[in-house]
């Protein structure tokens, strides 16, 4: 019996674990959504979820927290640092991964990352700060649910697990994002095709009787003619 063994184990240690979820929220709550396996997905997703939710409060208390839960006030987009000499292919590719991100919150001003002629970072956002400022407005009126979970219908080449998306809700437009449709949404395109077709070849009841009108009023033309 498995009792008080709840909770996604994942193949790891408890410290292993428990700082590749802190890692894995913290890149959440920097691009918005992230490419997983469907557990870690699963194991992550009340995590985040909950730091969302004692961020609505944005007292004291509940900062502490965040950070406790996070393991340290890390710094944070350490990526939207685009160097000086930086050429066409990186610019775009940085501004590839801006716009991403900007679809579910806004973003802390390029210019406050910085790094030294070594490379390392020398200044960065602060990640609870971006947390309280920029997240948890944005769902300041939701309660609860602020992440979903979208499979993409492919697998990790390797160990074949299968990948998905998890993101922050509010960027639903646009295209869709999983690989192969649901059985029960090509049955319903099936259905839609199949009445489109009947529905275009029978005509409206107005078009039938102007229609037969008309014939009858040619047929009628012609017996006088003869």
């Amino acid at each position: 019996m498995r009792h008080r063994k709840a909770g996604y184990k994942l193949n790891r240690t408890s410290a292993h674990r428990q700082a590749m979820l802190r890692n894995l929220a913290a890149s959440l709550f920097e691009h918005g959504q992230v490419v997983t396996t469907l557990p870690k997905a699963k194991a992550v997703q009340p995590m985040v979820e909950k730091i969302v939710t004692k961020a609505k409060r944005g007292d004291l208390h509940a900062r502490r927290q965040v950070i406790a839960t996070l393991g340290r006030d890390r710094h944070a987009f350490d990526w939207r640092y685009l160097p000086k000499n930086a050429d066409e292919a990186e610019k775009e590719r940085h501004q590839q991964m801006s716009d991403s991100a900007e679809q579910f919150f806004d973003l802390p001003p390029a210019d406050q990352t910085e790094r030294n002629r070594f490379g390392e970072i020398r200044k960065s956002p602060r990640l609870v700060r971006h947390i309280f400022e920029n997240v948890a407005p944005r769902f300041a009126d939701r309660q609860g649910g602020y992440t979903r979970i979208i499979k993409l219908g492919r697998h990790r080449v390797g160990d074949a697990a299968e990948l998905v998306l998890i993101q922050f809700v509010g960027a639903e437009e646009g295209p869709e994002i999983g690989g192969r449709p649901s059985t029960r949404r090509r049955t319903a395109d099936k259905r839609a095709a199949y009445f489109d077709k009947i529905k275009s070849k029978v005509s409206a009841p107005a078009v039938a009787t102007a229609r037969a009108a008309e014939e009858s009023g040619d047929a009628d033309t012609a017996a006088e003619e003869s």
